[in-house]
């Protein structure tokens, strides 16, 4: 007997509250923003956030601020605020007393694509009529856009913005974002510190990647020119030796240790010879290259004046300038790019990666095996199977190959920062598929070297790559790099075609033998029954059946003698499941022929922990269990697996003999009384209260 069926999870949500200086009004559900929002109207008060309070702790939780910041609403910091003055720009972005330079220069970037930023800054929000003191914005987190709503309480000092600001004193736009942002990381002090990616994979739901210039691959401007063409964000910077050096001008006019975005790039013909160009932008609006294809270099007279412009070459300090492609490469330390998923692109975008995301999460004793280095346990990290259909339409060199961006990406870590969560060191490995595997054991990589992997295990929020393989089969292992490290995790997939894809071990099943038929005539019983029956008649008494406390003497007196196994004592508790499964219409006893099944189960179930055994210490692993359930018959997925570790193994993560098999028990009487139920075979059951109550407490 085979079942199969799947489970659905649920959801929480916080409550919110609506607050006027100590009125509150309080609603028990989550409100969204226009909710809220008329609700203050109609009271006639200004909104108060109690998620994200006025207070130090929505400030910093490692220490405590310098002085004394005042929580001021715009309205009582200028007399005239605006939410955007003139449209959202480079120069609303300046930087105050918090070390999140990373964030604005993608909130700069950011204001140079209207349509993202009106996803992210919904448009309409002001200070005029209607002003309720709220504003809310939206990010992408892990998988999900989310509306951050916030008041407009922001801390000041002497009546000034103490953190990122405009630099129009009377526009606001660009501190609430930052607010928003802070509320959704768990404070201020959580923004210290990071990537200008991360912040744009916020802004896109975007996959960000990495190119070393000293290192760059040589189809780099190709990948650029493409990127471009998607839509996507851009950026490059120029490394520093030492904090001295931050923002330090060079003499070509560049900054190190400064965000930079790409604008463009192009091809234009110089005496005769093709010459790439890439565009560059300075946020601070000012100060550019001034080497060869700047603003006045003598190069722009050398090309057609058709070209000169159609490339919009207006010289002027707008922080915007032409460089050579190789200039770029040797003044230039990294270039990031924001791959765009589809849904955050314009519709006119010429192209569109093709996504597939999955979340997991690595386990203690289930999920969390550790990198390769680590052969017992690297097979029971989660797998993902991908099956790269078509390859690219421009192929180099003839190769039939495919274009794929693997990211792996650690939840939440930066929200989790003030209760001491540091970012776990991550990478991933690819495998070539086998056909018809649900979930690859430990033996395959034993004897299977990879097909690619990440260049680097690394403690960052997401470690990507891209990679060209042959259409085919393929296993995704994404793993922290030493075992029983824990965290959740969002892994996806983008390519230029179309792939499937599935999660590996992921399917639920059992194939459990049906009870065979007593035997009609006793006389027909072959030698070794009829021993086995005289044997039952001696231990069961005159009433020829077998309860709980006889079956704990049994279990005690045969099993103490295997040494193997070092069981002294079963627990009652495993004997009354025992009997509750194999006994007729619950009678409380074990007749011969359910005492003969029982005999046959136990012999199995003791193989099977003695082949996963291997340290002969009559215990076995909490990821030897996997193998151990799997070699009974049964096939589940890791949340299921992750609650039997829980239940069944001790503060080592080891599971005993008597464990192991109440966890086997536990699970037939399950599938059993699934099935029972599951009369037309759906994969679904309907159950009264009684029913429930039933199976529940006989399980």
């Amino acid at each position: 007997m085979s079942y199969m069926f799947s489970s659905v999870n649920g959801g929480s949500h916080k409550k919110q509250a609506v607050k006027d200086r100590g009125t509150v009004g309080v609603k028990a559900r989550k409100l969204t923003y226009q909710e809220l929002k008329n609700q203050c109207l109609e009271q006639g008060v200004l909104y108060e956030d109690q998620e994200f309070s006025a207070a130090e702790e929505s400030l910093f939780y490692s220490e405590k601020p310098p002085v004394a910041f005042e929580w001021k609403r715009p309205k009582e910091i200028s007399s005239d605020p605006k939410f955007i003055v003139d449209g959202a720009s480079r120069t609303d972005i300046c930087q105050g007393d918090l070390g999140d330079c990373w964030f604005l220069a993608a909130v700069a970037s950011l204001t140079l694509n209207p349509k993202l930023l009106a996803q992210v800054v919904p448009p309409g929000q002001d200070f005029g009529r209607g002003y309720a003191g709220i504003f809310h914005f939206r990010f992408w987190q892990y998988n999900e856009w989310v509306d951050v709503i916030i008041d407009d309480r922001l801390p000041t000092f002497r009546d000034r913005l103490v953190f990122l600001h405009s630099a129009s004193n009377d526009e606001f736009w660009s501190a609430l974002m930052e607010k928003a942002y802070a509320k959704m990381n768990g404070g201020y002090e959580s923004l210290k510190g990071g990537s200008t990616l991360e912040a744009m994979e916020d802004f896109t739901g975007g996959m960000g990647e990495t190119f070393d210039l000293k290192d760059a691959p040589p189809q780099l401007y190709t990948l650029i020119h493409k990127a471009l063409k998607r839509g996507c964000m851009l950026g490059c910077s120029i490394d520093i030796t030492s904090a001295a050096e931050t923002e330090a001008r060079t003499t070509t006019g560049l900054v190190k240790g400064h965000a930079y975005s790409i604008t463009g790039v192009d091809q234009v013909k110089c005496r005769g010879r093709p010459v790439q160009l890439i565009r560059v932008r300075n946020p601070w609006g000012q100060v550019e290259w001034n080497g060869p294809w700047s603003d006045n270099s003598p190069e722009w007279k050398t090309i057609d004046a058709a070209e000169y412009r159609r490339l919009n070459m207006i010289s002027k300090d707008d922080g915007e300038f032409w460089m050579a492609f190789d200039d770029f490469k040797r003044h230039y330390d990294k270039v990031e790019v924001c791959n765009l998923t589809p849904d955050s692109l314009d519709e006119d975008a010429i192209h569109k990666w093709e996504v597939i995301n999955f979340e997991g999460i690595w386990t203690k004793g289930c999920t969390a095996g550790g990198c390769r280095n680590f052969q017992d346990t690297f097979w029971i990290n989660p797998q993902y199977k991908v099956k790269l259909l078509e390859a690219d339409e421009e192929q180099e060199d003839g190769k039939n190959e495919c274009t794929i961006l693997v990211a792996l990406m650690q939840k939440n870590r930066r929200k989790l920062r003030k209760e001491g969560a540091k970012l776990q060191t991550i990478g991933f490995a690819i495998y070539q598929a086998e056909s018809g595997v649900d979930h690859l054991p430990k033996d395959f990589f034993r004897f299977n070297a990879s097909q690619a992997k990440s260049k680097t295990y690394i403690n960052i929020r997401e470690n990507s790559q891209r990679f060209k393989l042959p259409p085919g089969d393929y296993v995704i292992v994404p793993t922290t790099f030493q075992p029983e490290e824990e965290a959740a995790f969002l892994i996806r997939f983008f390519s230029e075609k179309k792939a499937e894809s599935l999660e590996l071990g992921d399917k639920i099943g059992a194939d459990l033998p049906e009870p065979p038929k007593p035997t009609a005539n006793p006389k027909e019983e072959s030698e070794e029954e009829k021993q086995f029956r005289s044997l039952f008649k001696q231990i069961s008494g005159e009433d020829l059946e077998i309860n709980a406390y006889e079956l704990q003497d049994i279990l005690n007196s045969v099993f103490s003698k295997q040494r193997e196994l070092a069981t002294e004592s079963f627990d009652i508790e495993t004997c009354r499941s025992i009997v509750s499964l194999y006994s007729k219409e619950n009678s409380g006893a074990l007749g011969f022929d359910e005492f003969k099944i029982l005999w046959s189960r136990l012999k199995l179930w003791k193989n099977a922990f003695l082949r996963c055994d291997h340290d002969k210490s009559a215990t076995i692993s909490a990821h030897e269990l996997r193998s151990a359930i799997k070699n009974t018959g049964f096939q589940l997925n890791n949340q299921l697996l992750q609650l039997l570790v829980l239940r069944y193994t001790d503060s080592y993560l080891q599971v005993d003999f008597d464990n192991f098999l109440r966890c086997m028990v536990r699970l037939e009487t399950s599938f059993r009384s699934f099935k029972a139920f599951d009369s037309r075979q759906t994969g679904e059951v309907t159950l009264n209260l009684m029913q429930w109550l039933f199976l529940t407490m006989n399980i």
